[in-house]
């Protein structure tokens, strides 16, 4: 399927539009000087840990410990990740060097 010019301008504006607007609205409606609500407090305290739990439930949720390899890549990919993040504390080093290693050993171990 092929899109014309103007059709393909229109896509990208509203695409563009909703980011700029998504990434706008928080300081619209919550300024500087504006006491923010508790519930958003709360919200902003609660969902990082939230949607972590969601993306390891999501990440290990077809894993079979049945059959080889039993999954080993992954539990020594997560255990890495949590060693790694209790002892640099920082999410980047620690989910990178996870990944790496889990590619490494699905595709050269196990």
């Amino acid at each position: 399927m092929s899109y014309n010019f103007s059709e393909l301008f229109l896509f990208f504006g509203i695409i563009s539009l909703g980011t700029i607007i998504t990434r706008a609205l928080p300081f619209l409606i919550f300024p500087e000087n504006k006491k923010i609500p508790k519930y958003i407090k709360y919200l902003s305290d609660v969902l990082p840990y939230t949607a972590i739990g969601i993306l390891v439930v999501y990440c290990l949720k077809d894993v079979s410990f049945t059959t080889s390899p039993f999954g080993l890549p992954e539990l020594i990919s997560v255990a890495a990740v949590v060693i790694l993040h209790i002892v640099k504390n920082n999410t980047l080093i620690s989910i990178g060097i996870g990944t790496i290693l889990y590619m490494i050993l699905i595709n050269f171990v196990f």
